[in-house]
């Protein structure tokens, strides 16, 4: 099908450049549940691509902000250091990009979704919850989704701060969804009680984003 209206175009900067095949070597080519490690329709990379749609937002940590609203008894806001003080986690995932690249073995640091959200007390109608970024970006997860132990809200990228062209200083991570659902610049979270979508969403890509079901597109 024809590319969405407003696809990201493809920017230089750390980790770009064009996309070069890798080979899987002796890495394992099935998920522990039986499915093949790489979803239908992609190949490997051993870089990381820029793609982005519009400008690359310059963020001050010192007024950098977190918000936690919606369907919460109270919202929350972090500062920086506040976010960084939470409990960190440390782990392996692979990306999938719905423009049909793959890259193996990321290492991530951050915090882990549920530990941020267990700073609220989400109300019991909430079901889906929309990733706020710097720069307007918006982007739809079901609240379940975001539940597993690799979910998480990632600073570090392979053992260096995340630069600022690969979502830095924080962006979203939820290794089982196209890539584009692991906001960048992310700086907030809401509850919701239904499916709204987000920016993507709303120009034509699918509402829930399964790289094993090849979810990319409306009507895929």
């Amino acid at each position: 099908m024809d590319r969405p209206r407003g696809w990201p175009r493809r920017r230089a900067g750390a980790g770009g450049g064009a996309v070069t095949t890798q080979q899987a070597g002796n890495k394992p080519s099935q998920l522990p549940d039986g499915r093949d490690r790489l979803p239908p329709g992609q190949r490997l990379t051993d870089g990381w691509p820029v793609l982005t749609y519009g400008s690359t937002p310059r963020i001050d940590l010192a007024t950098w902000e977190f918000r936690i609203f919606g369907l919460v008894e109270e919202e929350k806001r972090l500062s920086w250091d506040e976010f960084n003080a939470l409990p960190q986690i440390d782990t392996t995932t692979d990306i999938h990009c719905v423009t049909t690249w793959s890259r193996y073995d990321n290492r991530w640091q951050g915090v882990r979704f549920r530990d941020v959200m267990e700073l609220v007390d989400v109300l019991p109608e909430a079901s889906e919850v929309m990733f706020h970024s710097y720069g307007g970006y918006t982007t739809n997860v079901p609240l379940e989704e975001l539940m597993g132990d690799d979910v998480m809200f990632a600073h570090t990228h392979d053992g260096q701060p995340l630069e600022r062209d690969h979502g830095g200083p924080l962006r979203g991570m939820i290794a089982h969804f196209y890539f584009w659902k692991s906001a960048k610049w992310v700086r907030g979270i809401e509850f919701l009680p239904d499916v709204r979508p987000g920016f993507w969403e709303m120009y034509g890509y699918h509402i829930h984003g399964d790289p094993w079901k090849e979810e990319r597109y409306v009507g895929d």
